[in-house]
């Protein structure tokens, strides 16, 4: 079966790529010329019916992905399918189905076949439901038809942690970490190998992997399992072994045309974050690098989005392609769609404060036109392109200014109202 890889080999421009190109205001040869490369990825499930493609990687604009899906505690599939709906109207590139509970498979396959954006799954998360089994009592080929099932459900990229191997947990074993694995599916996968003393499936088995991703065209999203969890344990010797491993899995996934991009940290101080991209980029040759964050304190529980945004942001500006978004929620409870709403603004203020830093085209043109509706006190074009609209009309109704060109802040003292002024005299 075709991948975007193979064609984009082979010298083929495939309609993903052009769709891709179009967005980017980039020729169809420089979308396909990445993808040949493994520099760009464009997420596209043979079976994904409703998807509008996205490209994510060098020369591109900074993505963005939202996090969603049923829990134990919370296992309401409308109200998941309503963050998706409002997920998808603020116009999220990608959506990942973390669901871990219940009737993952019925909310997967709504969410494939009504969304235009990528979808993504952890098919770790969903394995001991899926199974219904103890988890030391999961074999390999078990793990293996997880993945296989996501894949034909259309999903379009995959989160493996495959680069958490027996090597990497003997350096984690010989490291102090404060917040040891913090990463859902790579704690799972450490008690399935100490349980089982054996190999990690989807490393030992990589091979069955790339196959199921080749067949469908699935994107490997290589996890990374160990992450810092806290500011402590960024950048130490567990996550960079890690990322050497990560590093030589994606040339062999590259040898079987399997698209490929890199997850990131996680908890990193300000200072460490472009050592951080630097690394990936030079470890995994130039793969795009997805962050989840990175977050750049750890004493703001109710405002991780806040301190993702300032992450990604310096992520983003570094050469990071794609920002998982974070959610005031982060750390608390399953996300509400008011904390969703929240993440994805924040998010998209640091995917486009990078983009600018990386002078991608059409980023800061979109500021300059909106500087010049401010001095132009052009209320209705300051809210065409305001990020978001709805709060920026909210908060102008609902304190009205005596003189309609001003704002209840300034009034009559308005600079740009008194500079127009003063330039028609």
């Amino acid at each position: 079966m075709t991948t975007q890889m193979s064609a984009a080999k082979r010298g083929e421009i495939t309609q993903e790529m052009q769709r891709v190109a179009a967005k980017e205001n980039l020729t169809p040869e420089e979308i396909r010329s990445g993808v040949a490369a493994g520099q760009i990825v464009i997420p596209a499930n043979h079976k994904h019916q409703s998807l509008n493609p996205e490209g994510i990687g060098l020369g591109l604009r900074t993505k963005i992905n939202v996090n969603l899906g049923i829990s134990r505690d919370c296992i309401n599939i409308e109200t998941e399918l309503d963050k998706v709906r409002k997920a998808l109207e603020m116009k999220a590139e990608a959506i990942m189905d973390l669901s871990n509970y219940g009737k993952t498979a019925e909310f997967r396959r709504k969410l494939v076949e009504m969304s235009p954006a990528m979808i993504g799954t952890v098919p770790m998360y969903d394995a001991i439901g899926y199974l219904d089994k103890k988890l030391e009592a999961i074999t390999p080929q078990e793990f293996l038809a997880v993945v296989e099932k996501h894949a034909q459900d259309g999903v379009d990229f995959v989160t493996i942690h495959a680069g958490l191997n027996r090597q990497t947990i003997e350096h984690y074993k010989r490291t102090s970490r404060v917040t040891k694995i913090v990463s859902r599916g790579g704690s799972l996968l450490f008690a399935w190998m100490e349980l089982n003393k054996a190999e990690n499936p989807f490393y030992e088995y990589f091979d069955q992997v790339l196959d199921i991703c080749a067949e469908y065209d699935v994107t490997l999203s290589l996890g990374d399992a160990c992450r810092p969890g806290s500011l402590a344990d960024a950048t130490d010797a567990s996550q960079l072994e890690e990322l050497i491993v990560l590093g030589e899995l994606t040339q062999r996934a590259w040898e079987r045309n399997v698209q490929v991009m890199i997850e990131g940290p996680g908890h990193v101080p300000l200072h460490e974050i472009q050592a951080n991209v630097l690394l990936e980029k030079k470890l995994c040759h130039g793969a795009p690098f997805y962050v989840l964050g990175p977050l750049v304190t750890d004493i703001a529980p109710g405002y991780d989005h806040i301190t993702s945004a300032i992450g990604g942001a310096i992520a983003g500006a570094a050469g990071a392609d794609f920002l998982c978004y974070v959610t005031p929620a982060e750390h608390l409870r399953l996300p509400t769609l008011d904390d969703m709403r929240e993440g994805i603004i924040a998010s998209k203020i640091a995917a486009h404060a990078a983009d600018i830093s990386k002078g991608i085209k059409g980023a800061a043109e979109w500021d300059q036109a909106m500087s010049t509706a401010r001095q132009a006190l052009d209320w209705d074009k300051m809210f065409d392109l305001a990020l978001d609209r709805e709060k920026a009309e909210r908060y102008r109704r609902e304190s009205t200014p005596t003189h309609a060109d001003s704002c209840t802040m300034c009034g009559e003292m308005c600079s740009m109202r008194l500079m127009n002024k003063i330039d028609n005299l």
